[in-house]
């Protein structure tokens, strides 16, 4: 049975995909520091689930602490270590921006460092599609040059990547960074745009829209997603030999066994749609409070996810209306509301 150990499996995004590869049958050891950045009950609920399976077992720490998460991975000698825990949030990052150095650069470089003395078969780590920035040609490639990012958490994430490109050149270490558009399902952050949206329009308090509303996103359902890093695991990079050998719509690195690869819906949806799907889904209308555009964030992001399909066969399909049902559901359940 194949190992895997994957940072931050009491998150939303991790803990999906420790469901899925337990389901697999893989055998995955989770690791998550439970910090406080928002209700560490939800983070403690998703640990448990997956404590219900014998295949998984749970270790809190911290990224930075390195001792401890060195000696978690000489003992579990993982086969593929999958990186998603991180500081997230790109409003949080205006109030504790040391936070993202600490977790997102610090913590990244641990966990590299164990993946490089463990000689893993595939380092897979989680960036974002605010690495793009600035960037106004979309869909949004992964061969861009993206040098603008808007946010520290963003620019941590770039970092991560470099880093990343630098390990994998350095210890012939595959690895492969996946950027995520705009994740969302039950289960979720409660920080994030649809839980908040969710929470006022049931409630009957006001939400914020940005921007006027005139912001779009392309909306990734959550089990999409980690349906797309469980393929990309098996799509481990190789160094090419030459720039030939490297495909036109491949990110590979001429110098490394070493890609990033876009994981989003590649459908731009309005913001007041995606508002308009919840009002419909939850019966009732929202207390609207428009608002400017808040700083380091971006109109608009749109994924073109061509080298995902390309290297897994696979594309993401969860419209958003249909994402929003079952994320709806599962808060009306999960709340008792």
């Amino acid at each position: 049975m194949k190992k895997i150990l994957i940072t931050g499996t009491a998150g939303f995004i991790g803990y999906h995909l420790a469901q899925l590869l337990l389901e697999d049958g893989f055998a995955v050891v989770g690791y998550d520091g439970m910090t406080d950045y928002y209700d560490v009950r939800l983070k403690e609920r998703r640990h448990q689930m997956l404590l219900q399976n014998q295949h998984f077992s749970a270790h809190v720490g911290m990224l930075e602490d390195f001792e401890k998460l060195h000696a978690l991975a000489m003992a579990e000698k993982p086969d593929v270590i999958v990186h998603l825990a991180a500081q997230a949030g790109v409003r949080y990052s205006l109030e504790n921006p040391r936070a993202y150095i600490d977790a997102n650069l610090v913590g990244t470089f641990n966990v590299m460092e164990c993946a490089r003395e463990l000689k893993v078969e595939h380092l897979l780590m989680a960036s974002t599609s605010s690495a793009y920035g600035a960037n106004e040609d979309m869909p949004f490639n992964e061969r861009e040059k993206c040098d603008t990012q808007l946010t520290l958490y963003a620019a941590t994430k770039k970092a991560n990547e470099a880093m990343g490109h630098s390990y994998a050149h350095l210890w012939n270490l595959p690895t492969t960074m996946f950027r995520f558009f705009t994740v969302y399902g039950p289960w979720g952050r409660p920080d994030m745009a649809l839980f908040k949206f969710t929470k006022g329009i049931l409630q009957g308090t006001p939400i914020d829209i940005y921007n006027n509303g005139e912001m779009y996103r392309d909306f990734t359902y959550v089990t999409d997603l980690v349906r797309g890093i469980r393929l990309l695991i098996d799509a481990a990079p190789e160094r090419p030999e030459s720039k030939d050998d490297i495909a036109p719509y491949d990110s590979l690195s001429p110098a490394a066994p070493f890609r990033v690869v876009n994981i989003g819906n590649s459908d731009k949806v309005r913001l007041m749609d995606f508002v308009e799907a919840i009002e419909a889904e939850c019966g009732r209308e929202a207390v609207k409070n428009f608002m400017p555009m808040q700083k380091g964030d971006v109109p608009a992001t749109w994924a073109d996810a061509t080298l995902l399909k390309e290297l897994t066969g696979y594309t993401p399909q969860t419209s958003v209306r249909e994402g929003i049902r079952r994320f709806v559901a599962w808060y009306r359940d999960y709340y008792e509301v």
